[in-house]
């Protein structure tokens, strides 16, 4: 098959790359919890539920805003909630996988 045969894609991703780089974080954060690390993992986390809520936006999958408007606030590092135990260590994952389904799922057709 040569290029020429090829079908270009009608849709676009834009949020899967930083949905799959904050479910690696999320997933590697439960080790790093009460260490000084996990305050790069807030960061990374907020910015990106930032950036893929902004993608949601953009592709009009309004439910998706306020789920990761509630994971940027949650994971904020200027203002950090004293979250701690079982319940915070089991966010992480659940967290993770809503990245994951929303990166697979948020996609705008090409122009």
């Amino acid at each position: 098959m040569t290029n020429k045969d090829r079908t270009a894609s009608t849709y676009q991703r834009n949020a899967f790359a930083p949905s799959l780089i904050a479910a690696i974080a999320l997933f590697l954060a439960p080790l790093l919890i009460g260490g000084d690390w996990f305050l790069l993992i807030r960061f990374i986390v907020a910015i990106l539920a930032v950036i893929v809520a902004w993608f949601a936006f953009q592709a009009r999958h309004w439910w998706w805003i306020p789920v990761f408007s509630a994971i940027a606030v949650l994971w904020n590092p200027i203002f950090p909630f004293a979250f701690d135990g079982p319940v915070w260590t089991a966010a992480q994952p659940v967290a993770a996988v809503l990245f994951l389904v929303a990166g697979a799922t948020i996609r705008t057709t090409r122009s």
